[in-house]
């Protein structure tokens, strides 16, 4: 299968999104924009409890590239039988004790966020199961004990991995959806208590967009989900859509409020606009409807969220 969208999505990490964008792996779900309950400020102790689980949700990705490339070489069902034709081994980790830790404080301190605070915590637990299976898996496999044992400790450590890998992704994904819940009621709160304090001017419709952007960028096709939910996308794209009109306008109104950044917005559009054709007429089957399409438009939303950091620089009001 050939690779969709890349991990390498650019995005707001929470607290630096009040001041501008930063890269990191979260992104926005679609359907929240809709369904959340959005204060007028965004308390600081939320943004740092948010902040230090994205922090610990970044360092031990590590862990799933580790298994991804275990799984490359490897039949799950069957384990390493010595017939392979490569043997690739794993990815060593990150040491993430600390990241834990702050993870267990931060679970623990207000504001209470029950189902993120779980989640979180049920991850980490899972993840400190499997780390030390994965490391003394990844030293076996460095020393190339295979050979000399044949494959007994490979076959060892892959009953451990087997076990534990499937618990450990499915929470991993249920904190990261628990996160990004939390995420839009910060995204949002930040941008109402915007234009309370400056109205829906150049700073404003630059952060609007690019909630929007963010929000369908994560509907777009992956390697582990090539059929798009069509049902999602529309409406995702209307929001998006409804927002280059309304940041258009304002460019109109107000010349060169917009540095580089101005034409981005409609042009990601336009693009999405085609890409949405050829998911219409593919049901949503990225593998027969999209093509390399995808990877000009990664890199444009990519260009579009370093641009955006820089937008408002010269912008008279």
């Amino acid at each position: 299968m050939r690779s969709f969208l890349s991990k390498a999505l650019a995005t707001a990490a929470i607290a630096i999104f009040l001041q501008g964008p930063l890269a990191a792996p979260i992104l926005l779900p679609a359907t929240a924009f809709a369904q959340a309950q959005v204060d007028d400020v965004a308390s600081d102790e939320a943004i740092d409890k948010m902040n230090t689980y994205v922090d610990f949700l970044n360092r031990s990705l590590r862990a799933s590239e580790s298994l991804q490339r275990y799984e490359s070489w490897v039949d799950m069902k069957k384990g390493p039988t010595g017939k392979e034709r490569n043997v690739y081994g794993l990815y060593s980790l990150y040491d993430v004790r600390d990241k834990i830790a702050a993870v267990e404080q931060a679970a623990n301190a207000e504001p209470k966020l029950p189902e993120l605070d779980a989640a979180m915590l049920a991850y980490a637990q899972t993840y400190q199961q499997l780390a030390p299976v994965i490391e003394k898996a990844n030293k076996y496999y460095e020393r190339q004990d295979y050979k000399s044992d044949k494959m007994e400790g490979a076959k060892a450590f892959h009953k451990e991995i087997a076990a534990l890998a499937p618990a450990f992704e499915e929470r991993r994904a249920a904190a990261d959806a628990a996160l990004r819940v939390e995420k839009v009621k910060v995204d949002l709160a930040s941008l109402n208590a915007l234009e309370k304090a400056e109205g829906k001017k150049s700073r404003w419709h630059v952060r609007n967009v690019m909630l929007r952007a963010e929000a369908i960028m994560e509907l777009l096709p992956s390697n582990e989900k090539p059929v798009v939910d069509m049902v999602a996308f529309k409406p995702a794209l209307d929001d998006y859509a409804s927002a280059v009109r309304e940041f258009d306008d304002y460019a109109i109104d107000h010349p060169d409020s917009f540095h580089v950044f101005e034409s981005a917005p409609a042009s990601l559009l336009s693009k999405l606009r085609d890409i949405d054709e050829k998911l219409q007429k593919a049901k949503g089957d990225a593998r027969k409807g999209a093509g390399r399409d995808l990877d000009w438009l990664v890199n444009d939303y990519n260009m579009m969220v370093t641009t955006s950091q820089s937008a408002t620089t010269f912008a008279k009001d």
